[in-house]
This record gives C-alpha cells, sequence and structure tokens, in this order.
C-alpha cells in the first residue's frame, strides 16, 4: 500500500499545470520510443538531409511565386520530432482535454461536490495526468511514422525551420521499395513546399489552428464512454490509468454551426495540401524517376492517415486528413495554367480569396472567373486594424470591412 501511495502521489504531483499533464505526456511517448527504438541521426544522414533541403529549395525556384522559407534545416531523430512539436501540440489539444476533464468532474453529483473540497481539484489533475498518458502513447506512435517537421500538414515545428526524420524516410522507402535518397529528396520538396508556404503567407499558421481550435470547440463528450473508461482504473494499479483506451469519448456535432467547421478545417487542409502536391510534383518533373509513384503514394497516404494518425483522430476527435486533396490540387493546377505561378499565389493574399468548398466543384470556372486580383486587392481597406500583421511580403493585405475572425489570426 505504501508502494501504491507513492505511485500515485507521483503521478498526480507530476508537474503541469491546465487540462493536460504535458510532462507526463513528454515521459510517456519518450519512454515508448525508447523501448521501441529511436536511431540517432548520423552525421553523413544530416548531411544528406541538409543537401536534399538545398536541392529542393532550387528545384522550388522556378515553380513557386515566393523565395525560400527555410532559415534552418535540421535532421531530426523521433524524440526530437516530439520535443520540438510538443508547444503546438498543446495549442491543438489544450482546448478538447479540457472538455474531457470537466466532463471527469460532472460525474459527480452537485449534491456530492460540497463534501468532496479538495477532491474535486484531485479529480482535475487525475483526468490531466489520464489524457497526458494517453497523448504521450499516441504521439510517440506518431514520431515512429512521421516523415518531416510538416509531414501532416500543420507547421508543427518552429518558424522558418525545415526538418526532416532520416529514420522514418529510411523505413518509408523501403516500404515503398524505392531508393532512399529519392524518397528522401521527395519528402525534402514536400517540406521545403510547406515551409514557403507557411512563411510566406502570415496569416495562415493561425488561420489553420483557428479552424482546428473552432472545430474542436463544438465536439461532445460522450459521457457514458467517460464512465466505462474511469471504471476500467484498478485503485491498486497507478499504471492501469495510462491503459486505458479514451477512444470514442468524442462524439461528433450535427449542429450546422459544427458542420460548417467542420468543412472550413477541411478545406483549409485540402488547400494547403493540395498546393504543396501540385508545386512538388512540378518541381521534380522529370528530375525524379519514380516522382509519379511517389506522388500517388503519398496522395493516398495524407488521405487515408498512417495507424497513428488514426488513433490520435480517435483520441482527440479531430481527424487531419485532407480529404478533398485531389480536388484542392486540380484546383491549383487550373489557376496555374489560367493565371501563372504569380497569379496563382496571389489567392493567397488574403482568406477571402481563397477558393471555398463550391469553388471545388469546377477548378476552371473558379481560375478562369473575370477577377482582377489587382482591382480587388485595390478595393481593401488597408487601414482597418489587423492589416500591417497580416501583410505577405510583396503584396498588400487586404482587410475588407467586416471580415470575419479567418482574418484575425496571426
Amino acid at each position: 500500500m505504501q508502494q501504491f501511495m507513492s505511485q500515485l502521489q507521483h503521478l498526480l504531483s507530476a508537474p503541469g499545470s491546465g487540462p493536460v499533464n504535458w510532462d507526463l505526456a513528454r515521459q510517456v511517448a519518450a519512454s515508448q520510443l525508447a523501448a521501441a527504438g529511436d536511431p540517432a541521426v548520423s552525421p553523413h544522414e544530416r548531411h544528406s538531409v541538409e543537401e536534399a533541403l538545398r536541392l529542393a529549395d532550387l528545384w522550388l525556384e522556378p515553380v513557386t511565386a515566393w523565395p525560400t522559407g527555410i532559415r534552418t534545416s535540421l535532421a531530426w531523430n523521433r524524440n526530437e520530432w516530439i520535443y520540438k512539436t510538443l508547444d503546438v501540440w498543446r495549442k491543438l489539444c489544450d482546448p478538447v482535454a479540457s472538455r474531457m476533464v470537466g466532463a471527469m468532474g460532472d460525474l459527480v453529483p452537485p449534491e456530492a461536490r460540497a463534501q468532496l473540497g479538495p477532491m474535486q481539484s484531485m479529480m482535475a489533475t487525475l483526468g490531466g495526468a489520464l489524457f497526458g498518458g494517453q497523448l504521450g502513447q499516441a504521439l510517440g506512435s506518431l514520431a515512429a511514422e512521421v516523415l518531416s517537421a510538416g509531414d501532416i500538414g500543420l507547421p508543427l515545428g518552429p518558424a522558418g525551420t525545415a526538418a526532416l526524420i532520416p529514420a522514418n524516410i529510411r523505413a518509408y522507402g523501403e516500404g515503398l521499395e524505392l531508393p532512399e535518397d529519392e524518397v528522401r529528396l521527395y519528402v525534402a520538396l514536400r517540406e521545403a513546399a510547406h515551409q514557403r508556404l507557411f512563411e510566406h503567407v502570415p496569416w495562415l499558421r493561425g488561420h489553420v489552428f483557428n479552424a482546428v481550435e473552432t472545430y474542436a470547440s463544438g465536439i461532445r463528450v460522450n459521457r457514458e464512454a467517460i464512465e466505462e473508461a474511469m471504471g476500467r482504473v484498478d485503485p491498486t494499479d497507478p499504471e492501469s490509468m495510462q491503459a486505458i483506451a479514451l477512444e470514442g469519448i468524442f462524439t461528433p456535432e450535427d449542429t450546422p454551426a459544427q458542420k460548417a467547421s467542420l468543412a472550413r478545417l477541411e478545406t483549409a487542409l485540402a488547400l494547403v495540401e493540395g498546393w504543396v502536391c501540385h508545386v512538388v510534383d512540378n518541381a521534380a518533373g522529370e528530375r525524379l524517376p519514380n516522382v509519379v509513384r511517389l506522388g500517388e503514394a503519398f496522395r493516398r497516404r495524407r488521405a487515408a492517415g498512417g495507424p497513428a494518425e488514426q488513433t490520435f483522430a480517435a483520441l482527440v476527435g479531430l481527424e487531419l486528413r485532407p480529404r478533398r486533396l485531389r480536388e484542392a490540387a486540380a484546383l491549383w493546377a487550373a489557376l496555374t495554367e489560367h493565371r501563372g505561378i504569380s497569379g496563382r499565389d496571389a489567392v493567397w493574399g488574403h482568406p477571402d480569396l481563397l477558393p471555398s468548398d463550391d469553388d471545388f466543384a469546377d477548378p476552371a470556372a473558379f481560375a478562369t472567373a473575370r477577377l482582377d486580383l489587382d482591382d480587388e486587392l485595390a478595393n481593401f481597406d488597408f487601414s482597418a486594424p489587423g492589416g500591417p500583421e497580416e501583410q505577405a511580403p510583396g503584396s498588400p493585405r487586404p482587410r475588407p470591412e467586416g471580415t470575419g475572425d479567418d482574418a484575425e489570426e496571426s
């Protein structure tokens, strides 16, 4: 019993604030990676990654309207990916975890809460530890699959830092039965393209995160699933809290507002991924012998999500897959054909200029619409609050009156 109380006290006193015990999440993820294996990055691999990213940037020059977005090129092991991306995961997961922890507190009958006193805060601590352990397992699994910092379509790493994970690239290449250097260069092209996009479209990072947070705020918690999960906790075994499967505790909300937020999120993810796929395939052209096979493999991978990504989606109630990836890529291709590279990338000038979900159905119509971008931008009120913060390099940042929260992200 003394050992049990010591373990429980350690679990509940682990440092961390907010709805998730992120210190515990990092420990669980690191322990999982240590058990499965986390190969160190060799000097040769580090050099190969730096050269691949340098070459990728050169190939992207003629097919994009912006210069490089890379300030630092790195090769990470799996544990480094977790450490360097944890701040962004905190922003994504805390709102969802807060709802789960709140639901755990609601399991206590109102008439009994006054009698619990300090036990109420212990319930919140227990919930944070429980969710932290689960997230640690999910992130540990995801770290064994991701190929780069921007692999799942979100800017997870530090701004301006392009990073590849050599061990995962090697394993992925073996699965495709393709040369490792060719797979590494294709991944480097995708990473460099992500860096350009998020570096030179300053409002985009906040736009995507806001879409994620808005969707997460409407997720409902399945109270019965919470009760069932808590019922599996063995009070004599603190480790049983980490073994609980929390998948299924979130249920989709069918309200019009939640459906709209989901559509907005899926459109944002699809537009980002579609642009990356389009410019990467154009940059690779005939330079990579297996570019068609690589492109198709990556599109399927992003559309389906790997096992760890699916587990993460079930845990936090949020899928990060661009469901309309092919339609988005076709739309960017049509814009390139009819407006050229500069005209295509000028569409990123402001959220209001981006294609809507309805535009996916007829890319040519959107691309050939009688739209003079210079005249449209001239109609925006540049002096409105928030305009300067969202200004993209080389082009004015529109800020029309009445613009919603899409334009307020930074």
